[in-house]
């Protein structure tokens, strides 16, 4: 089948959903006053609490939620066809992540920047607090390790990558003193230089790959670890103007240009996408994901369609840096579905490749043993009519320079390859796919690293609120400098050490539990604040998704531990390691339980009593 019509359909699908129910959203649910005072005004600190202009905003929040999640599970998923991804992506998105990220950032700009775990206090109860507060800190740094093992595994050995990240962060800190204190307000000024320094850096990059000069930028999966480790403890501990929020917004044009070159590659190339609709792999027992389409799919596609870590983002930094209210049907709602747009041209580029290419990346032949199975899938599917058979595997591994792209598991590098396919068959630009490929894989490793940033100052939130409730309430001051410093080395040390110890094959699946169970807070949070604001009759947009999502994660987190995670523990060399995924996902799942119970309790208790008042500002 062609991809034109698919992605065409699949823009308009998003636009219509943005035009009008996001405008549903705003002026009938949220009813989003711009004359409100927001806490960037009222709580300003030139640190945390700083208004921002809605577009550098923009490019700041849709850089930090869109991680790996967007680019990684569509092309995992590929495993089940095309159809299935799809249809979750373009559903999920409208009608859930959007939502999702849309409710809680005006939450938390009307409740004075809270995070969730607090807003779970407040409108919730005291014992849902708690336990989302336990529980988030917990998904904050699997969330932080599934994104950055990926970030790892990209740059390790790539000094092109490498080097380009590292000039991305001398280049935002004199981008964030530009726009901040040189020529304040000059956004315009700053940006022509960041992408023109940008662009300079990414050539740059492939020259200094081919000189003497490559050895100094060729770091080690460990070494890479500790560099991005320090980068995310002083972007969290540094003044938000000053480096994390020029980063991620110069990041966002690189991301965002990338996509839409990417969008008018598949309108000019117009390819096939060789995955068929739906392969037998729905039934379960694929070489990628041993579950069934249902329901790892959507713990797969996580973050492209609906992602509980995006309400960390929209009660965390995002909030504390909104101007007005109306600015958050843009960044809330609007940068969710961009993110749609990356997974789902994520997708395309995936099944772009034939099957038999696509399954010999993504399978694991590391071993005797692994290539005996993946030969074994091979010829049981070809023999049932399925041809698994490599088509361009020798060409693809000859134009990209890679020495072999068999058993590259994890989902990186054969986005990489079907991203630099698409651009190579560009007039014009053929011939050039040994730098399309480097250049996917430095885009990837840029793309996820935006997130960590922020994911790591928003943990520090976080856990400063809950030491500052329970064991001294300056930690919940966030210019209190001792507490960021505590706060943050902890974080860091937390995500860290999982990247160092685990794989994509024991982080990921936690990954993708962790975080759609945290949707499930963070929808509980959203539908009890449109209860006890007197809008209960609305509550229907936050309760749709939150049914779903809830049946499937947990239906998702009990297979995986009586089918997955079960059998780590019967291998001595995974035992440890399947022990700590049972324990975990079991503690999240319960967690989860207890949110959506108590606020189910909440709701009913709601109901009796008094008529609800309209809402008010706390601010």
């Amino acid at each position: 089948m062609n991809a034109l019509p698919i992605l065409i359909g699949a823009l308009c699908v998003i636009a219509i959903a943005y035009r009008y129910y996001s405008a549903f959203l705003a002026a009938k649910v949220l009813a989003l006053n711009d004359a409100a005072k927001c806490p960037s005004e009222t709580h300003y600190d030139g640190h945390n609490f700083y208004p921002t202009n809605k577009y550098v905003l923009f490019g700041h929040h849709f850089a930090a939620i869109s991680g790996a999640g967007p680019l990684i599970g569509p092309v995992l998923a590929a495993q089940f066809g095309f159809l299935p991804g799809l249809l979750w992506l373009l559903i999920g998105v409208t009608l859930g992540g959007a939502v999702q990220d849309f409710m809680v950032l005006v939450g938390s700009v009307r409740r004075d920047g809270k995070s969730l775990a607090e807003m779970a206090f407040g409108e919730i109860s005291s014992l849902s607090g708690i336990v989302a507060g336990v529980a988030i800190l917990f998904i904050v740094v699997i969330a932080i390790a599934g994104l950055g093992l990926v970030v790892v595994n990209a740059l390790a050995e790539s000094p092109w990558g490498t080097f380009t990240v590292a000039v991305t962060i001398p280049l935002a800190l004199f981008m964030g003193l530009y726009m901040y204190r040189f020529r304040k307000g000059k956004i315009g000024e700053a940006s022509a230089i960041g992408v023109v320094v940008l662009l300079v850096a990414v050539w740059a990059g492939g020259v200094l790959a081919e000189s003497s000069w490559a050895e100094h930028f060729t770091l080690s999966k460990h070494a890479l670890i500790l560099w991005m480790a320090a980068y995310g403890f002083i972007a969290s501990v540094l003044p938000v103007w000053m480096l994390l929020c020029p980063r991620d917004y110069l990041s966002s044009y690189l991301k965002i240009g990338t996509i839409g070159f990417l969008v008018v590659g598949v309108l000019l190339v117009n390819p096939n996408l060789e995955m068929p609709a739906i392969t037998p792999f729905v039934d379960g027992g694929g070489p990628i994901l041993s579950g069934k389409v249902f329901p790892f799919v959507f713990i797969t596609i996580a973050c492209g369609a609906i992602s509980g870590f995006h309400a960390l983002v929209g009660s965390g930094t995002t909030p504390k840096m909104i101007t007005k209210e109306g600015d958050c049907r843009m960044i809330g709602y609007g940068a969710m579905l961009m993110e749609g747009v990356v997974g789902i041209v994520a997708l395309v580029a995936a099944t772009s490749l034939f099957p038999g290419d696509y399954f010999a990346i993504n399978s694991a032949q590391a071993t005797p043993e692994q290539r005996t199975r993946y030969e074994s899938m091979v010829a049981t599917h070809n023999h049932a009519g399925f041809d698994l058979a490599p088509k361009e595997l020798e060409r693809l591994e000859q134009e990209s320079g890679e020495k072999n792209l068999r058993g590259r598991t994890g989902g990186a590098v054969t986005l990489a390859i079907g991203i630099a396919k698409i651009f190579d068959a560009i007039p014009g630009f053929s011939g050039l796919m040994k730098y399309w490929y480097h250049f996917a894989i430095m885009f990837e490793a840029l793309f996820i690293l935006t997130t960590i940033d922020t994911g790591t100052r928003v943990g520090r939130f976080l856990l400063g609120e809950f030491m500052g409730r329970r064991v001294d309430k300056r930690f919940a001051k966030h210019d209190w400098l001792p507490g960021s410093l505590l706060t943050t080395g902890l974080i860091c040390f937390g995500w860290a050490a999982l990247i160092w110890g685990g794989s994509i094959s024991t982080i990921w699946p936690m990954f993708g539990i962790a975080n759609q169970l945290l949707a499930c807070v963070a929808l509980c949070v959203a539908t009890t604040i449109l209860i006890n604001t007197g809008k209960g009759r609305y509550a229907w947009t936050t309760l749709m998704p939150l049914a779903f999502v809830a049946t499937t994660t947990l239906t998702a987190g009990y297979m995986s531990i009586r089918d997955n995670f079960m059998a780590m523990t019967r291998v001595e060399s995974t035992a440890t390691q399947g022990w700590i995924n049972v324990i975990l996902t079991a503690v999240l799942m319960t967690a989860a339980i207890i949110v959506i119970v108590d606020s189910m309790r909440r709701w009913i208790d709601r109901g009796r009593d008094r008529p609800a008042q309209p809402a008010a500002h706390t601010n």
